[in-house]
């Protein structure tokens, strides 16, 4: 059984950051994407970052966040992180965490298994 256990998340004033974590547990972890997708009230949910776990594959990013979000991977402990510097406004959103057994890790991709979510507010 997958399961995929978000944390992390909180209130920011704008320019600031925050660290999302994700902690996977059952088999999903070893050659799978690892991704975080977020959403906002009255918006669909749409992918933000992902990377893939069975070796030295690419990152994709969404183009808004581009240079200020940076996932990473802890594979000792199973566990993929969203780094989040120079946070705006429009980045508060419910954040989840994804995974999905394939090479490719594109964000317009199908995923699997999902998170409950975590909450970010950035105030101005």
């Amino acid at each position: 059984q997958v399961q995929l256990v978000e944390s992390g998340g909180g209130s920011v004033q704008a320019g600031g950051s925050l660290r999302l974590s994700c902690a996977a547990s059952g088999s999903i972890y070893r050659s799978a994407c690892m991704g975080w997708f977020r959403q906002s009230p009255g918006s669909e949910r749409a992918g933000v970052a992902a990377h893939y776990t069975g070796g030295a594959g690419r990152s994709y990013y969404a183009d808004s966040v581009e240079g200020r979000f940076t996932i990473s991977l802890d594979r000792g402990r199973r566990e993929v992180y969203l780094h989040m510097t120079n946070l705006q406004p429009e980045d508060t959103a419910t954040y989840y965490c994804a995974a999905r057994w394939s090479g490719d890790c594109s964000l317009g991709a199908p995923y699997d298994y999902w998170g409950q979510g975590t909450q970010v507010n950035v105030f101005s």
